[in-house]
């Protein structure tokens, strides 16, 4: 069977390929060969900088030439590379060769070839490659994304900042809210998730086989190698990595900080799982309709419906991704002695993870731009339940030393139906200030929202 879009065997590949291609470019397979080379050079280059009478400092010419190796990696490249796996059965020395290779021919190169992959194991390359895939997966992916979700939720907060709504605690009628507070308070919470996922330190060593520079020392037992790992690691690309430095590690980074990152997205994504919940209640409710788009059906039997899919997408995308990135973070911060081959394959699925999450949040965000508040509905909903006016009325009561206020509301509301005229009758026999008495006859449901409209408006 031809692998197209249809036989692929994980949706994201399948169904959802389109929706991920921007990410497929950076953690797919493709893009970490193309991140190994981007770090071989960087190596390589930086060895020539390092003052080594056997290596002299590469001409302006030639480190272009090295770095359109990266910036021209083309799929013929690692179609070329995967090649030569087949002989090495070595993805790491699979790429060394491949630069090798493409040495041949150039004279000021080829007596430098022994210089490729100077020092390192294969877990210098490996884990400063992952670090480059999910520094651009953050920047140019997640982030933006989350951004976007942001951006969108404090958009709606400020519209509906003054529109009241029923609060639900335990699913019973509540104190009233609005709709404008009800998503700001999801907007602060997802942007400190934002800040901590921007936030995570993204970490690489690059000490050779078990993190003390033997092989290096061995060379050249008096070069400063720490201090030329550091420079090659933490200066801004192109000279550097643009990453922070590990100084301690075994033959693999500990990847702590990939647990942390992928800690950091698993709680916003759980944030966001929260907010896909409770938009889809509220769409059940009545409170939002749903825009129509010509030609969609909901349902193969009913023709009347219009389903909340965009927020069932997101609920389950959010949880496969969550599930992933909680068995990356779980699993990668151990490993057996000074290394095992466990975390390698786990690894190559930190795509997918994140992929799940990144359809989750087009999902959701296709979702919110397809809402549309229903003020009818929020108002007969409120109008209809005058016993959350217990609330300020026994407050009220206790505030003037009427003793029992809490129970009299109590008896008088309690599992029972409430009407405007009741409540208006009690607050009528209350011994209290004639101004008071006339500020809770004026109360209404919908105006009693305290200082929801405010902190709306000014998140």
């Amino acid at each position: 069977m031809t692998l197209t879009t249809l036989s692929a065997l994980s949706p994201l590949d399948g169904r959802y390929a389109a929706k991920l291609a921007a990410l497929r470019l950076i953690m797919s397979e493709h893009g970490y060969m193309q991140r190994r080379v981007q770090v071989e050079v960087t190596w390589l280059i930086a060895l020539s900088d390092a003052g080594f009478t056997q290596f002299q400092p590469l001409p302006g010419d030639t480190r272009a030439w090295l770095r359109s190796l990266v910036n021209q990696f083309s799929e013929a490249d690692g179609l070329a590379i995967k090649d030569i796996e087949k002989t090495t059965n070595h993805d790491v020395k699979a790429v060394e060769y491949w630069i090798r290779q493409r040495l041949e021919g150039r004279a000021e190169l080829q007596a430098a070839a022994e210089f490729v992959h100077f020092a390192c194991t294969s877990e210098d390359i490996n884990n400063t490659s992952h670090a480059l895939q999910l520094k651009a997966a953050r920047e140019a992916v997640l982030l933006p994304a989350l951004d976007a979700v942001i951006a969108h939720l404090r958009g709606l907060a400020h519209a509906h900042a003054a529109v009241p709504m029923m609060s639900r605690t335990h699913g019973q009628t509540a104190s009233p809210t609005t709709v404008g507070k009800e998503i700001a308070n999801v907007t602060v919470r997802l942007a400190r998730a934002r800040s901590a996922i921007a936030g995570v330190p993204l970490m690489a060593k690059m000490n050779g086989a078990v993190g003390n520079y033997n092989a290096h020392l061995a060379a050249w037992p008096d070069f400063d190698w720490e201090v030329f790992a550091r420079r090659v690691v933490e200066s801004p690309e192109p000279k550097g990595l643009g990453l922070t430095f590990q100084p301690y590690s075994i033959q693999i980074e500990p990847h702590d900080y990939m647990a942390e990152l992928f800690d950091a997205v698993a709680r916003a994504n759980t944030i966001l799982i929260d907010l896909a919940r409770d938009l889809w209640g509220y769409i059940s409710l009545g409170y939002f309709r749903q825009k129509l788009k010509a030609g969609e059906i909901g349902s193969s039997t009913m023709p009347h419906k219009v389903n909340p899919i965009d927020f069932e997408n997101a609920e389950g995308n959010l949880g496969l991704a969550n599930a992933l990135l909680r068995h990356l973070a779980e699993k990668l911060p151990i490993s057996r002695w000074q290394r095992d081959l466990t975390d390698s394959t786990v690894l190559r699925n930190m795509g997918v993870a994140l992929g799940y999450a990144t359809l989750a949040y087009q999902s959701l965000l296709a979702g919110l731009n397809k809402l549309e508040i229903d003020r009818a509905c929020l108002a007969a909903d409120l109008d209809a339940a005058w016993e959350v006016l217990a609330e300020p009325i026994q407050t009220v009561m206790r505030r003037y030393g009427i003793p029992g206020a809490y129970e009299k509301l109590k008896a008088a509301t309690r599992g029972q139906a409430v009407t405007r005229e009741a409540l208006h009758a009690l607050i009528a026999a209350l011994d209290i200030p004639a101004d008071e008495k006339n500020r809770l006859l004026a109360l209404t449901p919908a105006a009693y929202i305290g200082k929801a409209a405010e902190l709306a408006g000014r998140v």
